[in-house]
C-alpha cells in the first residue's frame, strides 16, 4: 500500500544519470538476464524475476496510498454523480497513458539495443527520433527526472501533513475515546482537549523521520514495510465497513459540484493515480514481461474500482463534513482511533521509501566531490537537510487537501497525462507509424493534462492563500478580544 516511483537502477554520480534509482531496486533487486531483444520476453532459467501475482501486488502498492483517502473530498468537489464518472474517465486515460509508456519503451529499447529504459531515458531517445530535437534530447530526460524528484518530495510533504493531522486528532480525543463508535453531529472525531497546532506535531515528527532516512539500505525496512502494508490494508477494510454501514438515506447531496472546485478534484484525483512511475520498473523485473499488460489492466481495474467506490461511499457517508482524509472523519472510539494510528505507521515507513529516490539522485554527485573520510557525515547532513526542507514546505502549507491537490496538479499531471502522449508522437510519428486520429487523440490528452495543471495549480494556490489569510485574521481577532 505504498506509492512507488519510476526508475530502474541506482544513481552512479550524475544528477540526471542514465541509471536512476528506485525504491523497487532496494526491496526487489533486478534479476540478471539478457537484453530485451535477446531474451524474447522471458528471463533465463524461468525462475528469476517477479511472477504475475507478485507484479500485481507491487502495482497495487504503487497506486494506493494517501491519495485514496482524499478521494471522498474530491468527489464532493466534483459532485456525487460527476465525481465518480470523472474518476472512471481519468482511470481509463491514466491506464491508456501507462500502456503508451510501455509500448514506447519496448520500441525504443529495441531500437537502441538496451535491456530496458527508465521513463527519462525513453523521453530522451524519443526526442532523438526528431531531427530538430536531437541536440536537446538530454533536456527531455532531465525534465522527466526533475518532475520525478518534485513528485517524490511532494509525497513526503503530504506525509508530514497527514501524520500531524491524524495524530493531533487522536491526541485531542484521547481522554474521551470510548468503545462506542456512533457518529456525532459532525460525523467525525470530537475535539475535547485542544492541543498544539498541527505544525508543531510536524516538528515533533522531524527527528524520528530524520533517523528513519538514515537507514543505509532499504532492504532493512522490508519486514517493517510488509507489516505496514498489512496494517494499511486492515485499516482500509475497516474504513469501508464503517462508511457502508453509516450511510444515511435519503441522500441529499449535490449531483454536480461547483465549477470553481473542479480543478481541486482534478489535482486530488491525478495525485491518486500516482503509479505511472512504477510501470517500467515492474515490467522490466517480470519473469515473463509479455504478461505485463494483463497485469496492468487487472491491477488498474482494481485500483479504479477502489477509488470510485471509496470516494463515492465516503462522500455519501460523511457528506459536506468530509475532511481532507477520510480518516479525519472517523469517530473517537478505540477501533477507529487504532485505524488512524495503524495507517500513520504505514505512512511513516513509506516516507523512507519515497525519500529514497530524490536522495539517491541528488546526494551521490555531492559525495563524489568530498573526501572519503567526510562522505558519511556529509551524506547524513544532506539527508537531514532534505527532510527539513520537506518539513518546512509542509509547515508553510499545513492543509492536507490543498497539498494533495497542488502536488497532483503540478507534477502528477505531467508524468501521468502530458508526457506519455507526447512520447508516443515523438517515437512513432517520424517513422510514419502513427495515424492522424492517434495523433489528434494524443494532443487532446496532453492538452487536457496541461489544462488541469494550469487550473489545478492556480485554484490550489489561491485556496492556500485564502485559508492562510483567514487564519491570520482569526488569530488577530482573538488577540484583540483578549
Amino acid at each position: 500500500m505504498m506509492a512507488s516511483t519510476d526508475v530502474d537502477n541506482r544513481a552512479e554520480g550524475a544528477l540526471f544519470s542514465d541509471q536512476i534509482p528506485s525504491e523497487m531496486d532496494a526491496l526487489c533487486p533486478s534479476p540478471p538476464g539478457p537484453s530485451r531483444p535477446q531474451r524474447s520476453y522471458e528471463r533465463i532459467g524461468g525462475r528469476e524475476g517477479t511472477s504475475f501475482c507478485q507484479t500485481l501486488i507491487h502495482l497495487l502498492k504503487g497506486n494506493i496510498g494517501t491519495g485514496l483517502l482524499g478521494l471522498p473530498l474530491a468527489v464532493k468537489n466534483a459532485g456525487l454523480v460527476l465525481g465518480p464518472i470523472s474518476l472512471l474517465c481519468m482511470g481509463i486515460i491514466a491506464v491508456h497513458c501507462m500502456r503508451l509508456l510501455v509500448k514506447c519503451s519496448h520500441h525504443l529499447s529495441e531500437k537502441v539495443d538496451r535491456p530496458s529504459l527508465s521513463y527519462g531515458e525513453a523521453m530522451q531517445y524519443g526526442m532523438e527520433n526528431v531531427s530538430w530535437l536531437r541536440r536537446h534530447s538530454q533536456w527531455g530526460k532531465q525534465t522527466v527526472n526533475l518532475f520525478l524528484i518534485i513528485t517524490q518530495l511532494g509525497f513526503c510533504c503530504v506525509y508530514f501533513v497527514f501524520l500531524s493531522d491524524n495524530i493531533k486528532q487522536v491526541v485531542e480525543a484521547a481522554n474521551a475515546t470510548t468503545f462506542s463508535c456512533q457518529m456525532n453531529s459532525t460525523n467525525q472525531t470530537q475535539v475535547l482537549v485542544p492541543s498544539f497546532d498541527s505544525r508543531l506535531y510536524m516538528l515533533c515528527f522531524l527527528p524520528a523521520i530524520v533517523l528513519l532516512v538514515f537507514t543505509p539500505d532499504l532492504r532493512y525496512l522490508a519486514p517493517l514495510s510488509l507489516v505496514a502494508n498489512l496494517m494499511m490494508t486492515a485499516s482500509l477494510i475497516l474504513i469501508y465497513f464503517y462508511s457502508l454501514t453509516h450511510i444515511k438515506f435519503p441522500i441529499d447531496l449535490p449531483k454536480v459540484g461547483r465549477a470553481q472546485d473542479y480543478p481541486l478534484f482534478f489535482g486530488t484525483a491525478i495525485f491518486a493515480f500516482e503509479g505511472i512511475g512504477v510501470v517500467l520498473p515492474l515490467e522490466n523485473k517480470m519473469q515473463r514481461p509479455q504478461k505485463f499488460i494483463p497485469v496492468l489492466y487487472l491491477g488498474m481495474s482494481i485500483v479504479t474500482f477502489l477509488y470510485i467506490s471509496l470516494g463515492t461511499i465516503g462522500y455519501m457517508c460523511f457528506g459536506e463534513h468530509i475532511g481532507g482524509s477520510i480518516t479525519l472523519n472517523l469517530p473517537n472510539c478505540w477501533t477507529y482511533q487504532a485505524v488512524k494510528l495503524l495507517y500513520c505507521f504505514g505512512i511513516f515507513i513509506t516516507f523512507a521509501l519515497q525519500f529514497y529516490v530524490p536522495a539517491e539522485i541528488l546526494i551521490p554527485p555531492v559525495l563524489a566531490r568530498v573526501q572519503e573520510r567526510w562522505q558519511t557525515p556529509v551524506n547524513l547532513l544532506l539527508r537531514t537537510l532534505m527532510v527539513i526542507f520537506t518539513c518546512a514546505l509542509a509547515v508553510l502549507i499545513p492543509e492536507l487537501d490543498l497539498v494533495i491537490s497542488l502536488v497532483g496538479s503540478v507534477s502528477s499531471s505531467f508524468l501521468a497525462l502530458i508526457f506519455p502522449p507526447i512520447l508516443q508522437i515523438l517515437t512513432f510519428h517520424p517513422e510514419g507509424a502513427l495515424s492522424p486520429p492517434a495523433t489528434v487523440k494524443n494532443v487532446a490528452i496532453s492538452l487536457l493534462g496541461l489544462l488541469g495543471f494550469l487550473t489545478g495549480t492556480y485554484v490550489a494556490l489561491e485556496q492556500i492563500v485564502a485559508r492562510n489569510s483567514l487564519k491570520h485574521e482569526e488569530t488577530f481577532s482573538s488577540f484583540r478580544v483578549q
